[in-house]
């Protein structure tokens, strides 16, 4: 199982590869993302429609709630906390999220392993489900879409596709 916090949840619609993601792996998350995707979706912008996108998709992501406000940290918000709760309840295989700032802190906090929503796109690539050329398009929408062109969490998700040209 892979626990899903808002931030990589709405890059992988704005990467348009939300379909294929909830159609090759067992997604969970929280009512606290819930919550968080229905007040982004409020807003009339990219990350608006991305959660729009995401909650057309809520009856194949599986909510599950925890609790997880001790997990609470300078870091670690609210919606992260739950999901970090949630994967240590089901000892989820992988916690997703693209908060690149609180990634140290959750790869402590969690056995499961911690991955930004680039490693599913690639992922999904290496299953067959997406060619290569259309992961890479995929990873470029995401970076261009939430602003990671020259943001330390692109580096990082680039190396996903270095050499793949």
């Amino acid at each position: 199982m892979l626990v899903t916090d808002t931030s990589a949840l709405i890059s992988l619609a704005a990467g348009s590869v939300l379909s294929e993601t909830v159609a090759e792996f067992d997604l969970a998350t929280t009512a606290t993302v819930r919550s968080e995707l229905t007040q982004t979706a409020e807003y009339d912008d990219r990350h608006g429609e991305a959660a729009t996108t995401v909650l057309q998709h809520q009856d194949k992501i599986e909510t599950i709630e925890t609790g997880g406000e001790q997990f609470v940290t300078s870091r670690i918000d609210t919606g992260e906390a739950s999901c970090v709760a949630l994967a240590r309840a089901v000892e989820a295989d992988f916690f997703v999220t693209d908060d690149f700032r609180a990634l140290p802190e959750i790869e402590v906090v969690v056995e499961a392993e911690a991955v930004l929503s680039p490693f599913l796109v690639r992922a999904l690539a290496d299953r067959g489900v997406l060619s290569r050329a259309t992961a890479q398009t995929a990873f470029d929408t995401i970076v261009k879409e939430r602003d990671w062109i020259d943001a330390p969490i692109y580096q990082y998700a680039q190396t996903l596709f270095d050499g793949d040209d």
